[in-house]
């Protein structure tokens, strides 16, 4: 069987872990197996270990790639706005829409990701990804609140992202009821309308 170029190679560990990102986010961290992800990429799961050491190595770069998407959103919805307000408002409604509730594979790592971390040890690789990619995201939340003391606008990023966070969870675990589209509109109300 002929090997494939350098060329191929670099495109099947693309598509394994574009794959891999979208079925851990969907799935959480730990529910997915490499024959899993190899069959979501097209591609058999005898070529796996060509391209990663292990699937825990898969699970911390998908889970990086998650963050930066995440993250490359946030800066383009930011940089879209003209205020701090906007931006916020920019940030929040996507976040706690139907359609985020919806699709789980294109949606927010920390709720994907963080069920799963409470079983990794403080000094994982994986676990590390997670808290990089989690302190960045609040970061740039906290730097759109207004107030001009910055222990107190880390202190509003942590409430209002964890309000987010969690009403995402509960939304998703009550989808089909109408409890879910209220959690979503009431989280959605009180850090627009009750933050500003």
């Amino acid at each position: 069987m002929p090997r494939v170029s350098r060329k191929q190679a670099d495109l099947n560990r693309e598509t394994i872990v574009e794959a891999a990102t979208k079925l851990f986010r969907e799935r959480g961290l730990h529910g997915i197996s490499v024959v899993d992800v190899m069959a979501a990429a097209g591609l058999t799961h005898g070529g796996f270990y060509g391209h990663f050491e292990s699937r825990e190595a898969l699970a911390t770069e998908a889970s990086g790639r998650a963050f930066e998407e995440s993250g490359a959103r946030w800066k383009e919805r930011i940089a879209a706005a003209d205020s701090n307000a906007a931006a916020r408002r920019a940030l929040i409604e996507p976040y706690l829409s139907t359609a985020s509730r919806d699709n789980p594979g294109d949606s927010c790592p920390v709720v994907a990701f963080a069920g799963d971390m409470c079983h990794e040890a403080a000094d994982s690789p994986l676990r590390q990804t997670f808290m990089v990619g989690l302190n960045r995201l609040l970061d740039n939340f906290g730097s759109l609140m207004d107030s001009p003391d910055a222990p107190l606008k880390r202190q509003q990023a942590l409430v209002q992202y964890s309000l987010m966070v969690g009403a995402l969870i509960l939304a998703r675990a009550t989808r089909g009821d109408a409890l879910s589209e209220e959690l979503l509109a009431a989280a959605t109300r009180f850090l627009i309308e009750e933050q500003t």
